[in-house]
Protein backbone atom coordinates (compact mmCIF):
# COMPACT_ATOMS: atom_id res chain seq x y z
CA UNK A 1 0.00 0.00 0.00
CA UNK A 2 1.21 3.49 -0.76
CA UNK A 3 -0.90 5.74 1.69
CA UNK A 4 1.74 8.35 2.06
CA UNK A 5 2.92 8.53 -1.64
CA UNK A 6 -0.98 9.04 -2.68
CA UNK A 7 -1.98 10.97 -0.16
CA UNK A 8 0.60 13.29 -1.01
CA UNK A 9 -0.57 13.24 -4.61
CA UNK A 10 -3.30 16.47 -5.80
CA UNK A 11 -6.14 15.24 -7.27
CA UNK A 12 -6.58 15.26 -11.22
CA UNK A 13 -10.04 16.29 -12.86
CA UNK A 14 -10.21 15.47 -16.52
CA UNK A 15 -10.18 18.69 -18.38
CA UNK A 16 -8.27 20.73 -16.16
CA UNK A 17 -4.60 21.79 -15.58
CA UNK A 18 -2.51 19.48 -13.52
CA UNK A 19 -1.02 20.67 -9.97
CA UNK A 20 1.86 18.31 -10.47
CA UNK A 21 3.94 17.64 -13.90
CA UNK A 22 5.03 14.72 -15.14
CA UNK A 23 8.92 14.48 -14.18
CA UNK A 24 8.12 15.42 -10.40
CA UNK A 25 5.56 12.72 -10.15
CA UNK A 26 8.03 10.16 -11.16
CA UNK A 27 10.46 11.81 -9.06
CA UNK A 28 8.20 10.83 -6.54
CA UNK A 29 7.38 7.45 -7.51
CA UNK A 30 11.06 6.60 -7.83
CA UNK A 31 11.32 7.92 -4.13
CA UNK A 32 8.10 5.93 -2.66
CA UNK A 33 7.91 2.81 -5.10
CA UNK A 34 9.24 -0.12 -4.47
CA UNK A 35 11.52 -1.21 -7.90
CA UNK A 36 9.50 -3.57 -9.23
CA UNK A 37 6.52 -1.12 -9.20
CA UNK A 38 8.16 1.74 -10.33
CA UNK A 39 9.53 -0.15 -13.71
CA UNK A 40 6.05 -0.74 -14.60
CA UNK A 41 5.34 2.89 -14.91
CA UNK A 42 7.10 2.22 -18.70
CA UNK A 43 3.48 0.43 -19.30
CA UNK A 44 1.41 3.16 -18.56
CA UNK A 45 1.66 4.49 -22.19
CA UNK A 46 -1.50 4.96 -25.31
CA UNK A 47 -1.57 3.08 -28.01
CA UNK A 48 0.57 0.29 -28.88
CA UNK A 49 4.22 0.50 -28.39
CA UNK A 50 6.56 -0.79 -31.80
CA UNK A 51 6.87 -4.67 -32.12
CA UNK A 52 4.06 -5.26 -29.37
CA UNK A 53 1.76 -6.68 -31.32
CA UNK A 54 1.28 -10.00 -29.33
CA UNK A 55 0.19 -9.60 -25.71
CA UNK A 56 2.47 -10.42 -23.53
CA UNK A 57 1.00 -10.56 -19.48
CA UNK A 58 3.00 -8.50 -16.97
CA UNK A 59 2.79 -8.73 -13.02
CA UNK A 60 -0.07 -6.71 -12.75
CA UNK A 61 -3.49 -7.19 -13.63
CA UNK A 62 -4.26 -3.30 -13.81
CA UNK A 63 -1.46 -2.84 -16.33
CA UNK A 64 -2.56 -5.99 -18.11
CA UNK A 65 -5.87 -4.63 -18.01
CA UNK A 66 -5.00 -1.40 -19.72
CA UNK A 67 -2.19 -2.85 -22.35
CA UNK A 68 -5.83 -5.13 -23.81
CA UNK A 69 -7.64 -2.33 -23.97
CA UNK A 70 -5.59 -0.22 -25.55
CA UNK A 71 -4.33 -2.94 -28.05
CA UNK A 72 -8.22 -3.61 -29.15
CA UNK A 73 -8.66 0.20 -29.63
CA UNK A 74 -5.57 0.74 -31.43
CA UNK A 75 -6.55 -2.26 -33.69
CA UNK A 76 -9.92 -1.46 -33.92
CA UNK A 77 -9.40 2.43 -35.03
CA UNK A 78 -6.80 0.88 -37.67
CA UNK A 79 -9.07 -1.51 -38.92
CA UNK A 80 -12.00 1.01 -39.30
CA UNK A 81 -10.00 4.13 -40.54
CA UNK A 82 -8.61 1.86 -42.86
CA UNK A 83 -12.11 0.56 -43.97
CA UNK A 84 -13.28 4.34 -44.13
CA UNK A 85 -10.40 5.43 -46.34
CA UNK A 86 -10.95 1.79 -48.54
CA UNK A 87 -7.22 1.01 -47.91
CA UNK A 88 -6.80 -3.09 -48.74
CA UNK A 89 -4.88 -5.46 -46.77
CA UNK A 90 -5.53 -3.76 -43.28
CA UNK A 91 -7.93 -6.37 -40.97
CA UNK A 92 -7.24 -6.47 -37.35
CA UNK A 93 -8.09 -9.84 -35.71
CA UNK A 94 -8.95 -10.10 -32.55
CA UNK A 95 -8.57 -13.24 -30.15
CA UNK A 96 -12.58 -13.53 -28.53
CA UNK A 97 -11.26 -12.88 -25.25
CA UNK A 98 -10.26 -9.58 -26.00
CA UNK A 99 -13.37 -8.35 -27.92
CA UNK A 100 -14.62 -5.52 -26.01
CA UNK A 101 -17.67 -3.95 -27.35
CA UNK A 102 -17.69 -0.60 -25.24
CA UNK A 103 -13.87 -0.33 -26.51
CA UNK A 104 -15.14 -0.77 -30.17
CA UNK A 105 -18.23 1.22 -30.08
CA UNK A 106 -15.91 3.96 -29.01
CA UNK A 107 -13.41 3.71 -31.83
CA UNK A 108 -16.64 3.58 -34.53
CA UNK A 109 -18.10 6.68 -32.87
CA UNK A 110 -14.58 8.22 -32.88
CA UNK A 111 -13.85 7.36 -36.67
CA UNK A 112 -17.09 8.82 -37.62
CA UNK A 113 -16.39 12.38 -36.39
CA UNK A 114 -15.05 15.11 -38.77
CA UNK A 115 -12.65 16.66 -36.83
CA UNK A 116 -10.10 15.12 -36.22
CA UNK A 117 -9.36 16.53 -32.46
CA UNK A 118 -12.81 16.11 -31.44
CA UNK A 119 -12.45 12.46 -32.27
CA UNK A 120 -8.95 12.37 -29.91
CA UNK A 121 -10.77 14.67 -26.94
CA UNK A 122 -13.34 11.67 -27.13
CA UNK A 123 -11.10 8.73 -27.07
CA UNK A 124 -9.13 10.55 -24.50
CA UNK A 125 -12.39 10.92 -22.33
CA UNK A 126 -13.08 7.21 -22.73
CA UNK A 127 -9.10 6.42 -21.89
CA UNK A 128 -10.06 8.53 -18.61
CA UNK A 129 -13.37 6.50 -17.89
CA UNK A 130 -11.61 3.18 -18.38
CA UNK A 131 -8.93 3.87 -16.06
CA UNK A 132 -11.48 4.93 -13.74
CA UNK A 133 -13.29 1.30 -14.20
CA UNK A 134 -9.82 -0.78 -14.33
CA UNK A 135 -9.07 0.98 -10.66
CA UNK A 136 -11.63 -0.28 -9.10
CA UNK A 137 -11.68 1.17 -5.40
CA UNK A 138 -8.05 0.15 -4.88
CA UNK A 139 -7.11 3.98 -4.16
CA UNK A 140 -4.12 3.23 -1.96
CA UNK A 141 -2.56 0.61 -3.76
CA UNK A 142 0.18 0.19 -6.96
CA UNK A 143 -3.25 0.76 -9.28
CA UNK A 144 -3.90 3.85 -7.95
CA UNK A 145 -0.37 4.93 -8.99
CA UNK A 146 -0.55 3.39 -12.18
CA UNK A 147 -3.88 4.74 -12.76
CA UNK A 148 -2.75 8.33 -11.44
CA UNK A 149 0.16 8.51 -14.23
CA UNK A 150 -2.37 7.51 -17.10
CA UNK A 151 -4.89 10.23 -16.00
CA UNK A 152 -1.44 12.70 -15.85
CA UNK A 153 -1.04 11.26 -18.84
CA UNK A 154 -4.04 12.21 -20.44
CA UNK A 155 -4.12 15.82 -19.33
CA UNK A 156 -1.14 16.36 -20.54
CA UNK A 157 -1.98 15.40 -23.82
CA UNK A 158 -5.19 17.27 -23.86
CA UNK A 159 -3.33 20.65 -22.63
CA UNK A 160 -1.04 19.90 -25.88
CA UNK A 161 -4.15 19.73 -28.36
CA UNK A 162 -5.31 22.97 -26.97
CA UNK A 163 -1.64 24.58 -27.11
CA UNK A 164 -1.74 23.32 -31.19
CA UNK A 165 -5.71 24.33 -31.18
CA UNK A 166 -5.00 28.23 -29.72
CA UNK A 167 -1.93 28.95 -32.11
CA UNK A 168 -3.86 27.41 -35.09
CA UNK A 169 -6.44 29.96 -34.19
CA UNK A 170 -4.09 32.86 -33.63
CA UNK A 171 -2.20 32.11 -36.77
CA UNK A 172 -5.59 32.45 -38.47
CA UNK A 173 -6.72 35.32 -37.14
CA UNK A 174 -3.15 36.86 -37.56
CA UNK A 175 -3.50 36.09 -41.32
CA UNK A 176 -7.38 37.81 -41.43
CA UNK A 177 -6.14 40.90 -40.05
CA UNK A 178 -3.04 41.29 -42.11
CA UNK A 179 -5.10 40.70 -45.29
CA UNK A 180 -8.03 43.09 -44.36
CA UNK A 181 -5.19 46.11 -43.32
CA UNK A 182 -4.71 48.55 -45.81
CA UNK A 183 -1.76 48.91 -47.46
CA UNK A 184 0.18 46.00 -45.85
CA UNK A 185 1.08 43.06 -47.24
CA UNK A 186 1.26 39.37 -45.88
CA UNK A 187 4.11 39.50 -44.37
CA UNK A 188 3.33 43.22 -42.96
CA UNK A 189 5.43 45.19 -44.68
CA UNK A 190 3.74 48.39 -45.92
Amino acid sequence: MYYFLIAQLPYLSYGQAPLITLPAFKELCREHLIKEHFVMLKHCVFGMPEGTAEFKPSNSAFIDGWRKRERILTLALARLRAGRLKTAGVQAVFPAEDLDIDTENQAKSAVLMDNPLEAELFLDKGRWDAVEALLKNTYFSVNAVYAYMLKLLLIERNAAFKAEEGFAEYKALYASIMENAPGVGARGDS
